[in-house]
């Protein structure tokens, strides 16, 4: 079975799998208070051009999550974010279990707007019961979305002008960060992200970690203390030098762009070939999550073969699946299922 249902089945990459043996009989303290994770965050902070921000080393995408949020918002509050977001629909109600509700906003392909954002206050505060009702306090989208859509710049810019004008923190989830600055036609930097956010992370997980996410903090608000929200939440590690380690080999070389661009490359290849059979799909993405619409005999045939997720029910005759590229994916099993596609779908 070849497999395109996710971005995180294999383990590490190579070069971080040496690196992790060769320092493993090192001595270093720990949570991530060790040279290697100091020489990480130096490495974040000139690649976000950012150096005053603090950088911190999580676990894992649901551990980071909750941190961050906890961290944004007083108890009163919720976050806004697209009704497709990962924190509503993919974490188990993590944030509802630390007491905090995610605000739902609809959006067709996993994106939200300025406009949204701003009329969702306006219509909280106008509201003659809002004392009564769960404020807003944050917005949060993913970078790609779960959806594989990317916001530009100018999106972005401008959900963050609303947010500073209206007060809220803006929150960037990039568990698949490397993806979207690797797509074809973006124009968002990590330098972007830095400015234009409160806090973001930079996925580590689904783009040639091991395991563990990095967190970069602009605002000094939430700089403070945000170490004891990790220790609270079980996002910090003891041997966080193991952190350290992984991002420390991401970023020296510019590991983390090559890695994520061979990942869009083969996202395209797939892309291209289902266009090619005249294949629509369901969301129009660039990075390297593909959603074509098969019927119900291409999934079977595809099925004999290929690992994939079905995403949506289009109608009774049709479905939205997902084929996901990663980092690790093998060129050569991309080629078998180009010639899959053409065979089955032509």
């Amino acid at each position: 079975m070849i497999r395109f249902e996710c971005d995180y089945a294999e383990g590490a990459h190579p070069q971080i799998m040496q690196a992790l043996i060769e320092t493993n009989m090192e001595q270093t303290p720990g949570y991530s208070t060790d040279e290697h994770c100091a020489c990480a965050r130096e490495y974040i902070r000139k690649a976000c051009e950012a150096p005053d921000a603090a950088v911190e080393f999580l676990v894992g995408g649901t551990q980071t999550n909750v941190t961050v949020i906890s961290a944004c918002l007083k108890p009163y509050q919720g976050a806004l974010c697209a009704a497709s977001g990962h924190i509503n629909v993919h974490e188990t109600g993590a944030m509802e279990a630390y007491g905090y509700k995610a605000l739902t906003l609809e959006s067709p392909d996993g994106k939200i707007t300025a406009a949204q954002v701003k009329k969702a206050w306006e219509d909280h505060i106008h509201n003659a019961s809002h004392e009564h009702m769960v404020q807003p306090g944050m917005v949060y989208i993913s970078w790609p979305t779960e959806c594989g859509t990317l916001y530009s710049k100018g999106e972005l810019t401008a959900i963050s002008e609303v947010c500073h004008e209206i007060g809220l923190k803006l929150f960037v989830d990039g568990a698949r960060c490397g993806y979207g600055l690797a797509a074809l036609g973006n124009d968002v930097t990590l330098a972007d992200l830095a400015k234009l956010t409160d806090v973001f992370y930079i996925g580590g997980t689904k783009v040639g970690a091991l395991f563990g996410e990095a967190v970069v903090i602009t605002n000094p608000e939430l700089q403070k203390d945000f170490r004891y929200y990790i220790k609270q939440h079980g996002g910090m590690l003891a041997k966080g030098r193991l952190l350290g380690i992984q991002f420390e080999t991401l970023f020296r070389d510019g590991l983390y762009y090559e890695i994520s661009r061979h990942a869009i490359d083969l996202a395209m290849q797939i892309r291209d070939a289902f266009m090619h059979c005249g294949v629509s799909f369901f969301f129009d993405s660039v990075t390297n999550q593909q959603f074509p619409i098969l019927n119900a005999a291409q999934m079977e045939e595809f099925g004999k073969k290929y690992a994939f997720e079905l995403w949506e029910t289009v109608d009774e005759e049709h479905f939205a699946v997902r084929f996901c590229t990663s980092w690790a994916t093998k060129e050569e099993n991309v080629k078998a299922l180009v010639e899959d596609i053409k065979r089955i779908c032509e």
